[in-house]
């Protein structure tokens, strides 16, 4: 077993903090989480702290927002109005059953 020591630790958080900080710079909160969800931002980062140390697992648990981003209404009624617009379907009735007594079935004739 192999452990970073501390000057190699604040250096691989350095390099995280960096990529992270680049990936909330780029655009608005909604492509933010995007990305978060979808892109395989773990890998990169361990790409580029690999020059400091070898980093086998990296997976984001938790993303904190430091600064709170300025709230326009206009796009909070626009990300609650894309919910709405998507094709739910047309509901199903359910079907009914028909009972049919035949002798010897169990019911009474």
């Amino acid at each position: 077993t192999c452990y970073a020591q501390s000057a190699q630790s604040r250096a691989i958080r350095a390099k995280m903090v960096q990529h992270m900080s680049e990936l909330g710079t780029k655009g608005d909160l909604k492509a933010l989480v995007k990305e978060l969800i979808s892109a395989p931002i773990g890998d990169t980062i361990a790409q580029s702290a690999s020059t400091v140390f070898p980093i086998k697992d990296c997976f984001i648990r938790k993303v904190k927002v430091l600064k709170k981003p300025k709230f326009d209404v206009t796009a909070l009624m626009e990300w609650h109005n894309a919910d709405e617009a998507k094709d739910v379907g047309q509901g199903v009735a359910p079907a009914v059953e028909e009972q049919t007594l035949v002798a010897g079935s169990g019911g009474r004739l």
